[in-house]
């Protein structure tokens, strides 16, 4: 069987973001041999615009997400916690991600095999911030991985001064979550 590809977003722009750095454990941790792919593209994302939702009418880079995410076995959400929830790029690509106006060519996070975690320096970690995209994922129809949960709070403590994460924990939880995801995507082609 070919490997699983999985389509990686982290809701943080920020250069030495621990969300970011949670994707690339996932890379280099991976138990099922995923091929996942990192987008690095959020910032590039314009705000959500009903009026342009449309086939021929998206920008390019939108056009480029949906496909990507359409083509993708599985999606693999990394997401930091600002406010008590999800960080507005974030929520801006999930909405672009969310529709089909025209009926024609199908919302790609729908039944999507989905995986989400997060990472922030708090006592709590980005537990709001991922409930509030069950709630996103809920909408869209997509097949969340309910357990494992995995929070790295106070983050700063589970990486060491060149991003790589080194809590034990952690990683297991991230394999399991990994795993869990997996599972999800194996189901969907069955």
């Amino acid at each position: 069987m070919t490997a699983s590809k999985v389509f990686a977003l982290s809701g943080s722009l920020r250069a030495d973001s621990h969300n970011t750095a949670l994707l690339r454990a996932a890379q280099a941790f991976d138990p099922a041999g995923m091929e996942i792919e990192i987008y690095d593209g959020l910032r590039e994302i314009p705000p959500y615009d009903y009026d342009l939702d449309h086939p021929g009418l998206r920008p390019a880079v939108v056009e480029e997400l949906r496909r990507a995410v359409a083509a993708a076995d599985g999606l693999l959400v990394a997401t930091p916690e600002f406010n008590y929830s999800v960080p507005g790029v974030l929520k801006n690509a999930l909405d672009w991600l969310s529709t089909d106006w025209s009926r024609t060519e199908g919302v790609p996070l729908r039944h999507k095999p989905t995986a989400i975690m997060g990472a922030a320096p708090g006592s709590f970690g980005s537990v709001r911030a991922q409930l509030a995209l069950r709630q996103v994922f809920l909408c869209t129809d997509s097949d969340v991985v309910a357990k494992p949960e995995l929070v790295a709070f106070r983050s700063h403590e589970r990486f060491d001064g060149e991003g790589t994460l080194v809590d034990e924990g952690t990683i297991g939880i991230l394999k399991d979550l990994l795993t869990a995801l997996q599972d999800k995507i194996d189901a969907a082609r069955a």
